[in-house]
């Protein structure tokens, strides 16, 4: 017998494809001036190649996670990643974008209005200045559901293994409305909170996606609790090398593509990326080394990803040396809490927390120390270069993030699941995910 859960989501689906099609013959649907005329078309160009890239970390991701995990819990992995290209796509362009880019709502710094872009109306072929000022509106808006397809991905490493999937695709779409598209207003938005008031410097995401992420992967290990076997092998390392070139792959349409330009911050940008990865990913294997462990595969793909996440808000605002520092200085903490005895019984599956929440906070950090860029006085705001003020008023937006992301996500998690269990029964658990959620499996075949 079909579950009514399932039967309602279904109807939601229903509501909105109508909703989507009637828009414009009920009023919604204006025209909108296109302001094409100062587009260039190398940077449309560059941005458009830079969306496909990081479209890519999605499917790159899932490789990633799914060769991690047990053999019984491969595709109910990597299905739970796949799936926000569906699901955060729909919601974007119907609210997301809004809520993130939209008009300021009372001149808070904190939301936009939703009805600003209500499916996607008036993003359209021309340019708005404040976001992005040679490319059209539509492709900015593209972009950056790229980002906000892969940060509640991120998050499922944390849960692995034991979450039900009708639960998870309601937090993450509660997760997104309810924490992503707020946090990315207030740092991102010309009027945001963060931006404005405690001049947070986020160049490409380290602070919107990975402490976000990183935040809700705690917060989401704490809730659901240990697994009933902790203890597994991962299914296929090859997948997570796999996963790990298309991560750096699209990494370099993740921070250069933030320039939003071809331009000479997005060539910083790319090859400071490369920097701080190169660098993590060596740092990481010696640093297990020093510390009695074999040199692994594994390792060095973990290693690898942290220096990406550390280095994404610096991307181009730092140089290369310095990017190479960002990538030691990442990866040791990094490696030092995933093996660390308290995060080890706390059961973050794939230490999700650990690689990309200190890996973001680390590159907020680092960045409010090393930050080249100047402010309007033409002063460089980076510690070193003098900058105390600004350094200590990243401090403190750090706090606020922290606690808005890992409180925010917590709410939800205990929401989610007094409407749906978060957690699936223990012998669905025994069974694993794949046959238990979705009766498919590696070993047969079966699809």
């Amino acid at each position: 017998m079909v579950e009514k859960r399932w039967i309602i989501s279904y109807s939601l689906i229903v509501f909105v494809a109508l909703l989507a099609v009637s828009w414009e013959f009920i009023g919604g649907v204006e025209a909108v001036p296109q302001n094409t005329d100062a587009i260039v078309g190398a940077d449309v160009a560059w941005i458009l190649t830079s969306s496909c890239l990081v479209l890519l970390m999605t499917p790159g991701l899932s490789f990633f996670y799914g060769g991690m995990v047990g053999v019984k819990n491969t595709i109910s992995t990597m299905l739970q990643s796949f799936v926000c290209l569906g699901v955060i796509s729909v919601l974007w362009m119907t609210i997301g974008f809004s809520l993130a880019f939209g008009e300021d709502v009372g001149g808070m710094g904190i939301i936009g209005n939703p009805g600003t872009y209500f499916m996607f109306n008036n993003v359209g072929a021309g340019v708005e200045t404040s976001l992005a000022p040679t490319i059209p509106l539509m492709l900015f808006a593209i972009f950056q559901l790229k980002f906000a397809i892969i940060t509640p991905a991120l998050i499922t490493g944390s849960f692995a293994e034991r979450v039900r999937f009708i639960s998870y695709l309601l937090f993450v779409c509660l997760f997104s409305l309810l924490i992503y598209t707020p946090l990315c207003h207030m740092i991102w938005h010309p009027k945001g909170l963060l931006k404005n008031t405690f001049h947070v410097l986020d160049y490409a995401g380290g602070t919107v996606v990975h402490m976000s992420a990183g935040f809700a992967a705690l917060a989401g290990a704490i809730v659901l609790g240990k697994r009933q076997n902790k203890e597994h092998t991962p299914t296929n390392i090859p997948f997570v090398l796999l996963g790990t070139g298309m991560l750096w792959f699209g990494w370099f349409g993740f921070n250069a593509g933030s320039a939003l330009a071809a331009n000479e911050s997005a060539g910083l940008a790319f090859a400071t990326t490369n920097s701080a990865s190169a660098m993590a990913m060596l740092t990481w294997i010696f640093f297990d080394r020093i510390n009695g462990r074999k040199v692994s595969a594994m390792g060095a793909c973990i290693g690898a990803v942290v220096g990406m996440v550390a280095i994404t808000p610096a991307a181009g605002y730092v140089t290369i040396p310095q990017a190479l520092f960002f990538g030691f200085a990442a990866s040791t903490v990094s490696n030092m809490l995933v093996n660390w005895k308290v995060m080890k019984k706390m059961d973050d599956t794939l230490d999700v927390f650990a690689c990309h929440g200190v890996g973001g906070i680390m590159g907020m950090i680092l960045t409010a120390v090393f930050a080249g860029v100047k402010n309007e006085k033409g002063e460089k705001v980076g510690l070193i270069y003098g900058g105390y003020e600004d350094f200590f008023l990243s401090m403190q937006a750090l706090l606020i993030v922290s606690a808005f992301t890992f409180g925010g996500a917590y709410v939800l998690y205990k929401f989610t699941n007094m409407i749906i269990p978060l957690r699936v029964t223990e012998e669905s658990e025994r069974m694993g995910l794949d046959l238990s959620q979705h009766d498919e499996s590696l070993d047969t075949g079966k699809m």
